[in-house]
């Protein structure tokens, strides 16, 4: 079944069968501003590497050598 999904970031069409990409989904509780709710993101990998490089704290990366 074909899954497409619409970056956040820049509005482009992610065929999530042929792209990698992340996807964010954040219920929100008790205690926010945002008290139950459900928020969801996605973002291509451009996307998401332009988001990461504004980070104050880099983003920790670990090779892995086995694909699961």
């Amino acid at each position: 079944m074909k899954q497409t999904y619409i970056c956040n970031g820049c509005g482009k069409k992610i065929n999530a069968d042929r792209q990698d990409f992340l996807r964010i989904q954040k219920e929100w509780g008790y205690f926010s501003k945002k008290d139950m709710e459900l928020h969801e993101i996605c973002l291509c990998e451009e996307c998401y590497d332009k988001l990461v490089s504004v980070l104050e704290i880099p983003v920790k990366v670990t090779e892995v050598t086995e694909a699961l």
